[in-house]
């Protein structure tokens, strides 16, 4: 029993399907209380705040 013709993907093939699986540039967003560059849905490193709360107490 050999792997049937009908249904052999190539390598070219096979590897032209996993080129497009790569990881794309991280989404940045200004802090609305600092100004800082943040992840979204995140609290703020600089200031610890969120959504114009402050969440975490950041030491100076």
């Amino acid at each position: 029993m050999s792997i049937c013709p009908k249904n052999h993907s190539s390598k070219a093939r096979r590897d032209s399907r996993r080129a497009n699986w790569k990881m794309g540039k991280m989404n940045l967003v200004k802090c609305s209380k600092c100004g800082e560059l943040v992840m979204p849905h995140r609290v703020c490193k600089a200031c610890g705040s969120y959504n114009k709360r402050e969440i975490v107490k950041v030491e100076a």
